[in-house]
């Protein structure tokens, strides 16, 4: 069953929603309801005024064309590096200075509290840096033994 409405990109990269009576709502925003636990399911087409207009169960629900310009769409919007390797760190009080190596290169982040890594569904970790950045670590127990042993001194 496909959703009743479609998404585009218009000439000027504006994501725009034609509805089912063939009303155009430009530069739509799309917005996760659980994006790391369940990435394919609900999603919400928002309006620049933040109001809904459209909600996706799920992405086998849209036409191809649909489908694609959305994954096109959070693929800009989007920017959570994983954090594959935690190199070193500055010390281990906060704040502190984490040279880490990512699905997106190496760089570096600023925790400035201990409260900055969250737990998520288990065993994932999100951890956002002093810039606002969200690092993710989907598991931790998979990173390698330096890595693990900096990081439970901050657990």
């Amino acid at each position: 069953m496909s959703e009743t409405f479609e998404l585009h990109h218009d000439l000027f990269g504006q994501l725009i929603l034609t509805d089912r009576i063939g009303c155009e709502h430009v530069a739509v925003e799309l917005k996760r309801a659980f994006p790391i636990t369940a990435p394919q399911e609900g999603l919400s087409v928002l309006s620049r005024e933040g109001h809904e207009l459209a909600w996706i169960t799920s992405l086998t629900n849209l036409t191809e064309q649909t489908r694609r310009a959305l994954e096109d769409e959070l693929a800009l919007s989007e920017f959570m590096p994983e954090i594959l390797r935690v190199c070193r760190v500055s010390g281990y009080a906060t704040p502190c200075t984490w040279q880490v190596e990512t699905d997106r290169g190496n760089t570096s982040l600023v925790l400035n509290a201990e409260d900055d890594i969250r737990r998520l569904a288990t065993p994932a970790l999100l951890i956002v840096d002093g810039r606002g950045i969200q690092f993710l670590i989907t598991d931790p127990h998979a990173l390698d033994a330096t890595s693990r042993k900096i990081l439970d001194r901050f657990l």
